[in-house]
């Protein structure tokens, strides 16, 4: 039988040997590009784990975090992807893991012309605690009593205050690949709030793992081998999405699944998902004459604000989620016209906008309401004269 206690050290040993030799099972097959693979070596590509490839999805320049980075194959290839102007962080609690992925720093910097990798261990629900630190605090301060244990929890809060190890607004982009649902029940609240507080506005998480259509049963909650083996810790498919949705995040999108199980225990389906997410809807709502245009095909559809957008139909929006909608980078542009203001409303004289669920937008509001301009078109600018219009 397995407590929540019991967990982290039972996935910490079962991944302890898979540094030491491959472990099959651990891995649902995935495809990479080749060009990325072909300057890894084969130790690490061996002894990596995962169930997707959220590296696709990660740009040029970009500072990303791999939580899980295990024996860094995945950061090698955000190296390649992000350049010489990007930086890669791997997060890692395991030192066998993190040895073998920090043993081909060097090499990989001469052959990619760069160093932009570092590896750090720490727990992924809690970023800003850098255990090399207190690693070396323990051994100036051995802990042989209970003042010993709470001077430690004193330095512990003191490092993540002042000394954190991902500060807060930081990256680009939270990667991480079959490794969630391997943090224990209790800790995984934390998890996503803490991927949320490391993320710039406007940053995103691509996460891979494992999901299931049914929970688990108590017997598989009871077994150590499927704790360990991404089974028993999956997130219920819907649940998985509504994890991020509660830390905040928006636009919350599943980018591949995998159509058929990777496997099937007891009637239930556990399969591979990578879902895309983003951070920063906070702020002020204000005031602008700004609209938009949902191009469709639904009829309407409804944000995670609760905006509903009518198709066709000019939408009123405050300034904050127009630029949301229309910006390229995000996950609505491609599917919103964004209708700005013909004169536009300087921020510092912007009015507060109450956000409703379904409000349209006059176009006299976005023109102005002294818009009488007529412009006749040329006759060069539509039809040909020759043709039929």
């Amino acid at each position: 039988m397995v407590a929540n206690y019991e967990v982290e050290s039972i996935v910490l040993d079962r991944y302890k040997q898979g540094a030491k030799e491959v472990q099959p099972s651990l891995c649902c097959p995935t495809s990479y590009d080749k060009q990325y693979l072909a300057k890894i070596p084969q130790e690490i590509i061996e002894k990596d784990y995962g169930c997707g490839d959220p590296t696709r999805y990660v740009k040029a320049g970009e500072t990303v975090v791999d939580l899980g980075s295990g024996a860094g194959k995945h950061c090698y290839i955000l190296a390649q992807i992000v350049g010489e102007q990007g930086n890669v962080i791997g997060v890692d609690f395991n030192d066998e893991m993190l040895s073998l992925a920090r043993k081909y720093q060097g090499e990989m910097a001469a052959k990619f012309g760069y160093q932009n990798t570092k590896f750090v261990k720490a727990k992924i629900q809690d970023l800003a605690l850098d255990l090399d630190k207190v690693q070396r605090w323990l051994t100036q301060n051995p802990v042989q009593s209970i003042e010993g244990i709470s001077a430690l929890e004193t330095e512990c809060d003191r490092l993540r205050q002042t000394e954190p190890l991902i500060p807060d607004n930081s990256v680009d982009v939270v990667i991480s690949n079959c490794v969630l649902n391997l943090v224990r029940p209790q800790d995984k609240k934390q998890l996503f709030q803490e991927i949320y507080r490391v993320l710039k506005k406007g940053g995103r998480a691509v996460i891979s793992d494992i999901v299931c259509d049914e929970n688990p049963t108590e017997e598989m909650i009871k077994d150590p081998e499927l704790w360990s083996g991404c089974i028993s810790g999956a997130f219920r498919e819907d649940e998985f999405l509504e994890m991020f949705e509660r830390a905040g995040f928006y636009g919350i999108e599943i980018l591949v699944r995998q159509p058929e199980p990777w496997q099937v225990v007891e009637g239930i389906e556990f399969r591979s998902v990578t879902v895309q997410a983003f951070k920063g809807k906070e702020g002020p709502c204000l005031e602008r004459k700004q609209a938009v245009i949902y191009k469709g095909p639904w009829k309407q559809v409804v944000d995670d604000d609760g905006h509903t957008l009518c198709r066709g139909q000019r939408m009123a929006v405050c300034d904050k989620t127009f630029h949301i909608y229309t910006n390229p980078n995000g996950p609505y542009s491609q599917d919103i016209v964004g209708v700005p203001p013909y004169e536009e409303i300087p921020l510092e004289e912007a009015t507060n906008f109450s956000c409703k669920g379904k409000a349209t937008r006059n176009p006299k509001e976005t023109k102005g309401s002294d818009y009488r301009v007529t412009i006749e078109a040329e006759s060069s600018s539509c039809c040909d004269p020759s043709e039929c219009c």
